[in-house]
């Protein structure tokens, strides 16, 4: 009698996620984003007896729709699915050239037929995230965009699931978001046509009195947009919402830590591992809600096949979210990427050794920008001109600033995200399933994921080759003794300075060891 291995029975478990997409065909909308191409790339590998991907895409920078597509594959992203199903997989993939802020997404008569005749699920992902985007624009891509895409959507004939990618974000009046619908702030299809209706000068003088209390466009426009879905989902229209929180770099697959943007921890992780960031307005023992994006597509992909194989429709608003059970302050996000960088992997050219500190106080915060951060700006800014070259930190400085205009009230508050659908969702997936489609953190190390995050966002987005680690290595001790050298000559003493001690509630070893008890996961669909 044969006896098979813990490894191999869970390898012959069957992958009913994968068996969703086998010969249905899907449709993708913002495909070229982050989360979109991370989405694709999964199907793809995961479940390569997709019939087709349709890539909803519009011409961008002078390049038309189809030279993006081959940009798109030429990322590292997608070598993993190459080497793994070969360059025939992406044949796969198809482009539909179009605009979700166009009528009928801008999509041709031709292909408007094929689309309708023959997509089974669409995933909505296109929308701008930028928190500084003006209102209309933002109104009319994320929420007209939307409302565009629900329509054509509508006409789709074989349609079994259009899933629509928001925020837990949206709701922020919500200290207690629950996975379930709320009312919007204003009526969507008013707010599209007052936009319509209005010049960008008038808007531009209302936005703030239309804002509310919203801090930005990007959560108004997303709460909108919801009431939109929800709306068709009353009809009975095959809709869900996933609501994931801020999405980061990659844990797992297919590429540790990769990334194409510096939004979330990394931006912050990169701008104080360049000696630039030096203080920060900051509940220093808050945290703030992250999930690793290819975690957040696993609970896409979960989600999906709950809804078309389990025919559960009743959890059709869910979180991808992880703080209710994973918690990293600011302080440790601080502690542990300025020990990773400066002891590891120190980014090329910095201007001081990392540094700094969070202040409660907004007025000594303020105070600290002008003394450590537009100060210095302009003394090296003098120095560069002087050099022959062109200065840039005050540049810099105003990015930062404005970057902190955002950060500062999501740091400073603090919400919670339900997802009890998740403690359902874990009980119907397979070992095979929860390994293959990971949405929790048992085996997260911290410090190892954000090792990960700066050597790919060193490599990814500062384009800062391996072969200059040992410069960079060496750039960063003289930055050391210049910093105590300077610290002594000026008797710099920062507020607030950091004890090195890790707030108690929600301390990283406590976390670590709730994981291993088996009672610490990210939540599902998170």
């Amino acid at each position: 009698m044969v006896t098979m291995s813990t490894d191999d029975e869970i390898d012959s478990l069957p992958d009913r996620i994968a068996n969703t997409f086998i010969g249905r065909t899907v449709f993708i909308t913002g495909g070229s984003g982050f989360l979109g191409r991370v989405l694709l790339e999964k199907i793809l590998r995961k479940c390569p007896e997709v019939k087709t991907i349709y890539l909803l895409l519009r011409t961008k920078k002078g390049k038309s729709s189809y030279q993006r597509i081959n940009e798109l594959f030429t990322s590292p992203l997608f070598d993993l699915l190459k080497s793994t199903h070969g360059i025939e997989i992406l044949k796969k993939v198809k482009v539909i050239a179009g605009d979700v802020m166009l009528p009928n997404l801008g999509i041709s008569d031709e292909d408007s037929t094929l689309l309708q005749s023959s997509v089974d699920i669409v995933y909505h992902c296109a929308a701008t995230i930028r928190f500084d985007e003006a209102l209309k624009p933002a109104v009319l891509l994320n929420v007209r965009g939307t409302k565009y895409t629900l329509e054509f959507s509508k006409k789709i004939k074989p349609l079994e699931f259009f899933l629509y990618v928001s925020t837990s974000y949206c709701h922020l009046n919500e200290k207690v978001l629950h996975e379930k619908a709320y009312p919007p702030p204003a009526d969507p299809h008013k707010v599209i046509r007052a936009m319509e209706i209005l010049d960008d000068e008038m808007v531009n003088l209302i936005s703030k009195n239309v804002l509310g209390t919203f801090p930005n466009s990007y959560a108004y426009t997303k709460c909108l947009a919801e009431h939109l879905v929800v709306e068709q989902m009353q009809t009975g229209f095959p809709a869900a919402i996933a609501r994931p929180s801020v999405v980061i770099p990659v844990w797992k697959e297919p590429l540790p830590g990769w990334t194409d943007n510096i939004n979330g921890p990394t931006g912050l992780l990169i701008g104080a591992g360049k000696g630039v960031i030096r203080t920060m307005y900051c509940n220093n023992e808050g945290y703030a809600d992250y999930l690793p994006v290819d975690i957040a597509v696993n609970g896409l992909l979960i989600g999906t096949w709950n809804y078309v194989v389990n025919n559960d429709h009743k959890r059709n608003i869910f979180h991808l979210t992880s703080s209710q059970e994973w918690q990293v302050s600011w302080q440790e996000v601080i502690d542990i990427g300025k020990d990773i960088i400066v002891t590891e992997v120190p980014l090329n050219g910095v201007v001081w050794y990392p540094g700094g500190s969070m202040k409660k106080s907004k007025l000594l915060h303020q105070i600290c920008v002008i003394l450590f951060h537009i100060i210095p700006a302009y003394i090296l800014d003098f120095f560069i001109f002087l050099s022959g070259h062109k200065p840039f930190m005050r540049r810099v400085q105003e990015r930062i600033s404005k970057g902190f205009e955002v950060f500062e009230y999501y740091a400073n508050n603090q919400w919670e995200f339900r997802n009890e659908h998740v403690h359902y969702i874990r009980k119907v997936l397979n070992k095979k399933e929860r390994r293959e489609y990971k949405v929790d953190g048992e085996d997260m190390d911290i410090r190892e994921y954000f090792k990960n995050c700066i050597l790919a966002a060193r490599l990814y987005i500062l384009k800062e080759y391996p072969e200059t680690l040992p410069a960079a290595r060496r750039h960063m001790k003289i930055m050391f003794y210049v910093d105590v050298l300077c610290k002594t000559l000026f008797f710099e003493v920062e507020p607030d300075q950091p004890t090195g001690k890790r707030p108690k509630e929600k301390s990283l070893l406590k976390q670590r060891q709730h994981c291993k008890s088996g009672k610490q996961t990210l939540g599902y669909l998170r």
